[in-house]
């Protein structure tokens, strides 16, 4: 039986909503409509785990992005623990942005 309330209930799109928030530092895009996102896995004891990429490998400004996720995420009623994993498989390119994010950036 889990001690959450209903209020609590962590979701996708709660987690979701949080990172929208989060923005490449050179990018005015959201990260999730960048699609850097290419996981999100919710535990029942309120851990979550993300699995994104950057748009560039070396990015300077990583360590930013994922304490800005960590912050962001951990905001969200219920969570627990943030891991931000960051992979380059598959790399990511523009293809991978919404139809919104390509318009934003005249893409």
């Amino acid at each position: 039986m889990s001690s959450m309330t209903s209020e609590e209930k962590i979701s996708d799109e709660k987690i979701r909503d949080a990172l929208q928030s989060c923005f490449d530092p050179e990018i005015p895009v959201n990260i999730v409509d960048l699609g850097l996102i290419y996981g999100i896995d919710i535990k029942e004891q309120g851990s979550v785990k993300i699995r994104m990429t950057l748009t560039a490998l070396g990015c300077p400004l990583s360590s930013f992005l994922e304490n800005d996720i960590k912050r962001k995420v951990m905001s969200v009623p219920g969570v627990r623990d943030v891991d931000v994993e960051v992979v380059w498989d598959p790399p990511w390119s523009p293809e991978k942005m919404s139809k919104d994010a390509r318009q934003a950036l005249g893409i």
